[in-house]
């Protein structure tokens, strides 16, 4: 089954899914002070290795594995859209990220190691999208939504999630999910490999203009979503996912406060 085996056997092996609540802890180290750099010193054992990322035999298929197993956890935007001829299209994209708040500002980024993927062609001609937060219990259909299917066919269908009216955009939200964004293209640019001149990519700008909540996931002034509800699943390296079971909380320091402390001071 592809360069993975046979994950069901491998799968198989592993222990079950367990149900977890969303809790908060302590940070590693509760005592740190100001100056006292790292928690531990392990990284102190180990050198680096410095890669070019354009050095001679090095592949964008290199580049692409490295830096999706770095740049890890990534939010997962589950992008709806409907194409000019009044197609559906779902499929996720772990390139995606809030980048603005007033206006609230998303951007999507679309490899094209394959051609330009229905979602952004659609989204390009319509102008319009949903973003969607995948959660733990349709992660599997959301998965599912990144098959590697022709141009024109609909992801909906075989997933078996529901399509719900967008108030403000045409493209369906997924009522499966906690959080939903309709959303406006206001920008897009193409990437185009400086090895070969071929377009890899294409960054879409969006802007977010009504938003869908569940409401057992939204505070009483709607301005706060909850982790221990939402249960937001990100990606991780190659076909790898991770929830979100703990965290924990630093408040931002106070840079007149912690000014007038002597070991801030000593350390000037």
């Amino acid at each position: 089954m592809g360069s993975h085996g046979d994950f069901k056997t491998v799968e198989a092996s592993r222990g079950p899914w367990e149900e977890e609540t969303f809790h908060l802890t302590q940070t590693k180290k509760p005592d740190w002070k100001i100056g006292s750099g790292a928690n531990d010193d392990s990284w102190k054992k180990h050198g680096t290795v410095e890669i070019d990322p354009y050095e001679e035999g090095r592949s964008g298929q290199d580049n692409y594995k490295l830096l999706i197993s770095g740049i890890i956890p990534r939010p997962i935007g589950f992008v709806s859209t409907i194409s000019s001829d009044g197609e559906y299209n779902i499929a996720p994209y772990s390139y995606t990220q809030v980048v603005n708040h007033d206006p609230p500002i998303f951007c999507i980024g679309f490899s094209a190691g394959t051609g330009v993927k229905d979602t952004c062609q659609n989204l390009l001609d319509t102008k319009e999208c949903t973003i969607n937060i995948i959660s733990e219990w349709f992660i599997e259909a959301a998965n599912y939504a990144s098959i590697n299917s022709p141009n024109g066919f609909s992801e909906w269908g075989p997933t078996g999630l529901t399509k719900a009216p967008s108030t403000k955009v045409k493209a369906p939200r997924v009522a499966e999910s906690a959080f939903s964004i309709e959303a406006k293209l206001l920008h897009h640019h193409a990437w185009n490999s400086p090895t070969t001149n071929k377009q890899t990519g294409t960054l879409c700008i969006v802007q977010g203009i009504n938003f869908h909540i569940r409401e057992d996931a939204l505070n009483a002034d709607k301005n706060q979503i909850s982790a221990a509800v939402l249960k937001p699943a990100s990606r991780l390296g190659g076909i790898s996912y991770s929830r979100v079971t703990t965290g924990f909380e630093l408040p931002r320091p106070n840079f007149k406060s912690e000014a007038e402390k002597d070991e801030f001071k000593g350390l000037l």
